[in-house]
């Protein structure tokens, strides 16, 4: 807030306050306040005080101008009615008065009407405030870019080193091992391959043993074939997710036959980076334009995030036939999505009735979405009271974790850290990419045109 330095009046803004000046100071006529002389402008009392009182000196003082129970003179401004302790005050007090009318003035030089002048005041406040929100939306949209990787902070490569570089400051990685995991690291990039280093393998194998032995309450188990698990590294951490399922997923369709074809240029899981240019190859066949114009046809060298619709373009492009289902709401108590499981179920296992009870299928693992996080759905139990579980992996658990199924001498096997009850997904919406067989070339070309206009299917 700003305070009129001549009556006090609170204003907002520097505008209002020169609106105020104009209207409520500058347009009286001003009078001497050393004698009853009035003047018609303030050029004219200037000329006046200069001549008629050269020198500070006694001035008639109104009897009501008595500061009470003193007799000290106080003296009124003519213009304002500011009553001043003495003459020198009041004399620089009406200085002001007169500089803020010639400032006044400067405004003026159009010869604009007050009206117009006010206007043009508004018009000024008005496009300020214009500038300060543009200013607002601006960082804002950059935030978001840093939020969600499409800034030009770098990609995998950069913030491998960074993070690398942050753990020999603190003590936590010796120089030597930092100088080793960068050559292994430059290693990787450069053949396209991933290292390794997050891997865990035979954790389906390991759940097959567990669930072979007697336990009481599961009635079926359905399970997909190979899935290694990835988790996220010192690259990726915060946004990778997207692509640690993808190896994922790719990990088991290398183990089948039926994908050999569509997989005869893959022979070892890609790194992040090579993942990253194949999602733009997919997008420069015609895949997902308008997917492709969010990320400025850009994924290699950024930290981007990436959901279900990256994931079905870059598998649809390797003719592997897949489709998104869309869960956008809950469909039972409490924000749960048992339609969701039971879909998954359906994916699994046609004939629920009789059968062995631990079931490893040919079917590759599901990629599920929610807001800001991605999975991999590896299998499902049906429980003897028919309530189902969904068997998770997540790429934010870390191998130690995960590793901790494999070892039978552990005292705790069981695979609660890959439980998800109807209790657990209660996010508002979930997309599920689930891949069922090979398209053909002429399959792969509509697909791709379909893209183009493409909307997930929804459950109901």
């Amino acid at each position: 807030m700003l305070l009129c330095e001549l009556c006090g009046q609170a204003l907002r803004t520097e505008p209002e306050m020169r609106r105020h000046l104009l209207r409520a100071h500058l347009e009286r006529e001003p009078r001497c306040p050393l004698c009853p002389f009035s003047a018609p402008g303030y050029d004219e009392l200037r000329g006046h005080v200069d001549s008629a009182h050269p020198e500070p000196g006694p001035a008639p003082v109104l009897a009501s101008a008595l500061a009470p129970g003193t007799g000290q003179q106080l003296y009124e401004c003519p213009i304002c009615g500011l009553v001043c302790a003495n003459y020198q005050i009041l004399q620089e007090h009406v200085d002001l008065h007169l500089e803020e009318h010639h400032f006044s003035q400067g405004i003026n030089v159009s010869g604009l009407s007050d009206l117009e002048l006010a206007q043009q005041l508004q018009n000024e406040e008005d496009k300020q405030q214009e500038l300060e929100e543009a200013r607002r939306e601006r960082e804002e949209f950059q935030k978001l870019q840093r939020q969600y990787g499409l800034d030009s902070s770098g990609g995998y490569k950069q913030q491998s080193l960074k993070s690398m570089e942050r753990e020999v400051a603190r003590g936590r990685m010796q120089p030597s091992e930092y100088h080793k995991r960068k050559a292994d690291m430059m290693e990787s990039l450069a053949f396209g391959v991933d290292d390794g280093k997050t891997k865990t393998s035979g954790v389906i194998e390991a759940l097959c043993r567990y669930y072979q032995n007697e336990i009481k309450d599961i009635k079926h188990v359905w399970l997909s074939t190979g899935v290694d698990h990835f988790h996220s590294s010192l690259g990726d951490r915060g946004w990778g997710c997207g692509y640690r399922n993808f190896q994922m997923l790719l990990s088991s369709l290398l183990k089948n036959d039926m994908y050999n074809d569509c997989l005869k240029d893959i022979t070892l899981i890609p790194c992040i980076p090579k993942i990253q240019s194949m999602i733009e190859d997919a997008w420069k066949e015609g895949f997902d334009p308008q997917g492709a114009s969010h990320f400025s046809n850009r994924l290699h060298g950024t930290k981007a995030w990436i959901g279900a619709c990256e994931i079905y373009s870059l598998l649809t492009s390797l003719r592997l036939k897949c489709q998104i289902i869309d869960f956008h709401k809950p469909t039972g108590p409490l924000g749960t999505h048992p339609r969701l499981f039971e879909w998954v179920l359906s994916y699994y296992s046609s004939n629920r009735e009789g059968g062995t009870k631990v079931v490893c299928t040919p079917k590759p693992p599901i990629y599920i979405q929610h807001q800001g996080h991605s999975r991999t759905i590896v299998g499902i139990e049906e429980r003897k009271n028919r309530t189902l579980c969904l068997l998770i992996f997540d790429p934010g658990c870390p191998s130690q974790e995960v590793q901790k199924l494999l070892k039978q001498s552990s005292d705790d096997t069981s695979p609660k850290l890959f439980r998800k009850f109807v209790g657990s997904l209660k996010n508002k919406q979930y997309q599920i990419v689930a891949i069922d067989g090979v398209l053909s070339p002429d399959e792969k070309v509509a697909r791709c045109q379909a893209s183009q206009v493409f909307t997930a299917e929804r459950i109901p």
